[in-house]
């Protein structure tokens, strides 16, 4: 797909101001990415932001036929509107694909003002087996790929003035786990890269004179899912889920869109005094 030239007026440069949205959702006139945003937790998290009022480009990986009918469900759930929601094949692992997805959606919906990067992979092996591959894919989606995208998309909202980026990471980059180095590493990186880009965001925008007491600003934070309930956790035997959840101080797992109702929150206009934060939602498995 090339990637169409858009032009973007004087007033769309401008820094929006708190209450500005038009109505019918916390979200309404919003375009959001979500990588990873058809099936899973991010599929929970496209949901949200659609049921938010925000138009959804929703990037996936390989799995087309599924892609196309999460794509047609967004439509059917929330279209009514004349929202035009849409969705992007790549790879997160490869830089050109992030910035490309990046300048599709933007050429699609015109705009682009939260950038959710949600994708991620699993390659999990104790440390004495781990190949240099197992270790390298992993940071390349988990890690890099968010690096990419975020550093493609801050560049559309420092011009625009406005701007939200959700890092989805995991208790796992808090605690560890065995068998699983290179997530976890990857996972924790996220942690630095997100009070980097917040930091950044903010000194850019003050700046360039884009900062008032007003304005909703560009902020990054990460959300950090614990063991979450998706097709991949309830494939996992029961004894084992038992052991999980009782180390779990709710005794349970997260539900999809308790994830998703975070990131929406975060992403809200008025959500613009919060910047460079890590929001644990894993049922205190992490005090």
């Amino acid at each position: 797909m090339t990637a169409e030239t858009t032009t973007v007026s004087a007033e769309e440069t401008m820094p929006t101001r708190l209450g500005a949205a038009p109505r019918g959702g916390k979200l309404a006139g919003r375009v959001a990415f979500v990588t990873g945003g058809t099936r899973g937790i991010g599929a929970a998290i496209s949901s949200s932001l659609a049921r938010q009022g925000a138009t959804v480009a929703a990037g996936y990986a390989g799995n087309t036929e599924r892609a196309e009918e999460f794509l047609a469900d967004l439509e059917e759930h929330w279209g009514g509107d004349g929202r035009e929601f849409s969705i992007h094949q790549g790879n997160v692992g490869n830089p050109e694909d992030c910035r490309r997805t990046i300048e599709e959606v933007i050429a699609k919906h015109g705009r682009l003002d939260i950038l959710v990067n949600n994708a991620g992979i699993t390659r999990d092996r104790v440390v004495s087996k781990m190949t240099d591959e197992d270790w390298q894919s992993v940071i390349d989606v988990n890690l890099s790929g968010a690096f990419y995208l975020s550093q493609a998309a801050l560049k559309h909202m420092l011009e625009r003035g406005t701007g939200r980026i959700v890092n989805v990471s995991s208790v796992i980059g808090e605690m560890g786990n065995i068998g699983q180095a290179n997530y976890a590493a990857s996972k924790a990186g996220l942690f630095g890269l997100t009070k980097t880009l917040a930091r950044e965001a903010a000194f850019q925008l003050a700046r360039d004179g884009k900062l008032t007491e007003d304005t909703i600003g560009v902020t990054v934070n990460a959300v950090t899912p614990g063991y979450v309930l998706t097709e991949m956790v309830q494939a996992v035997p029961e004894k084992v889920l038992d052991k999980i959840k009782g180390n779990i101080p709710v005794h349970r797992l997260a539900r999809p869109e308790e994830i998703g109702r975070v990131v929406h929150f975060l992403c809200a206009d008025e959500s613009g005094f919060i910047t460079g934060q890590v929001w644990g939602v894993n049922g205190g498995q992490d005090m």
